[in-house]
């Protein structure tokens, strides 16, 4: 906890979305004044640093796995999931996994793809659950790589009960999104094509590093031009491991770190963001996406159905996902939502997805009590990098969700928005995050990005090519933490990627 002002600024969010944001769960047991006292004694900040803290080796709590040494090590079921529940997971896991084809098609179940698309299946962006990459040359695609699209929003756009909300609206001719995959006789939006400059930053101790900034262009526009007004905000596909135990952190918890006016002068103004409901009509804390712009898992997996796959959901009604009504003979062409189904992903699918998503396990972590380990956790902290990476909640006591419930989990998330700087930025608002704003991604299994996904490629646009080039693309916020790394003796530094591949 930072702040008292933490829990001023929760009040005012305290009718429209603090209150309510976590009656979604509706078998939540209050916590005891005891437990919350436990809580805060196993959530503390740790001052000794000779030896690993009490269960910080199960970072998912008893949903935590064993780590595994091959590419399938994120691609595993919560460790205390029942045997029904396995087995709903397998079923989620099939839905996941499953290739969609156009319509009509005789494959009624799999039928609806597109007419226009990034994947024809989540696994295709979500790659054995692991992180994405940005296209590395001409010829590498961009399967992985999403770009988003906006444009400033009008009056009628703005959601006055969320304040400090910043209004956008898709772009008129190609959507939120650019598809640069098509069905025949519907031209692609766009090829997407990324080019690097190179550059070096000199580390103390006679170190040098080598950082790319990347160049966005987007090639054979298939509707005609871009409104000059477009905001553009390329996105790689994150990882999926722990999500489930994330939307079962309290929202009270992650609220308590939030500082929007610094007000303990460290710096760090960690604040929500509030985003819409399409599940719930209500504003809700976002916890999801890259910005987080999605409050739940499901409202999450809905999106990604429509926008990446072009497939209708309960959520997301429109058969033809994100065509827009510039791109006629996408909208009136066959699509899959006609037949017994009504949508094309139902509510069983997408709950069945959902569950999936949820129970996507953390993995063990490995070396906890390596001595060099140990020394990185310190510089961690004495670095001040856990004001953002907060190392640990303790989740909702859930009665349907035994998974999730009342588990000691390790993150390293506060799951806020916090400004990285103009190097980073996108310049497209989501919600209430502004251009220069990102979510706190977790760090868990971030050690077995390369055994996973076959690159070690971080940040939102896949720009650094190992953790501490990310490091040092940090600003904004953290400008004064990635100064500390670059200043601080190389054993120093080497110990704390050392206690980062640890995660």
């Amino acid at each position: 906890m930072r702040t008292s002002s933490a829990t001023v600024f929760c009040a005012l969010f305290a009718t429209s979305a603090a209150l309510a944001l976590d009656d979604r769960h509706l078998n939540v047991v209050p916590r005891t004044n005891a437990e919350t006292q436990r809580i805060e004694g196993v959530t503390a900040v740790p001052t000794d640093f000779s030896k690993p803290q009490k269960f910080e080796s199960h970072p998912g709590g008893a949903a935590t796995v064993p780590a595994r040494n091959d590419a399938f090590a994120f691609k595993q079921p919560s460790a205390n999931l029942s045997k029904e529940d396995g087995l709903t997971f397998r079923m989620g896991e099939a839905m996941f996994d499953k290739l969609w084809v156009s319509s009509p098609s005789s494959t009624l179940a799999s039928d609806g793809l597109g007419p226009l698309y990034n994947a024809r299946n989540c696994l295709g962006c979500h790659q054995k659950s692991g992180r994405g990459h940005a296209p590395d040359g001409p010829e590498d695609d961009a399967l992985s790589l999403a770009i988003k699209l906006a444009i400033p929003g009008q009056q009628a756009d703005q959601i006055y009960e969320i304040e400090d909300f910043l209004a956008t609206r898709p772009e008129p001719t190609y959507g939120s999104q650019i598809q640069d995959f098509n069905l025949p006789g519907h031209p692609a939006e766009a090829r997407i094509e990324v080019t690097f400059e190179e550059f070096d930053v000199a580390l103390y101790g006679g170190e040098i590093a080598s950082l790319r900034r990347p160049t966005y262009a987007l090639h054979d526009l298939g509707y005609g031009p871009l409104h000059p007004d477009v905001m553009v905000s390329p996105r790689v596909a994150p990882q999926m491991i722990g999500l489930g135990l994330l939307d079962a952190i309290p929202a009270e918890d992650i609220l308590a770190n939030a500082d929007p006016n610094d007000a303990n002068g460290d710096g760090i103004s960690g604040r929500p963001n509030i985003t819409w409901s399409v599940e719930y009509q209500r504003p809700m804390l976002g916890r999801f996406g890259l910005k987080a712009g999605a409050p739940t898992l499901r409202q999450q997996s809905a999106a990604a159905f429509a926008a990446d796959i072009g497939i209708s959901t309960p959520l997301f009604e429109a058969g033809h996902g994100d065509c827009t009504t510039a791109q006629v003979e996408c909208i009136n062409a066959p699509h899959g939502d006609g037949d017994v189904r009504v949508f094309e992903v139902d509510e069983i699918g997408l709950d069945l997805v959902t569950f999936y998503s949820a129970n996507l396990a953390v993995p063990a972590r490995r070396d906890v009590d390596d001595p060099e380990v140990l020394r990185g956790k310190e510089v961690f902290h004495t670095t001040g990098c856990a004001s953002c990476h907060t190392p640990s909640f303790v989740t909702h006591r859930l009665e349907d969700q035994p998974a999730q419930s009342f588990q000691l989990i390790w993150p390293y998330t506060d799951l806020l928005l916090h400004d990285m700087g103009p190097d980073l930025a996108d310049n497209r608002p989501e919600g209430r995050a502004t251009g220069q704003e990102w979510r706190t991604p977790p760090l868990w299994g971030i050690g077995l990005t390369g055994q996973v996904s076959g690159h070690t490629q971080f940040l939102h646009d896949g720009r650094a090519r190992n953790i501490l080039e990310a490091i040092l693309w940090h600003g904004g916020e953290a400008e004064g933490q990635k100064t500390k790394v670059i200043d601080m003796p190389p054993a120093d530094r080497t110990a704390l990627i050392r206690f980062l591949e640890s995660l």
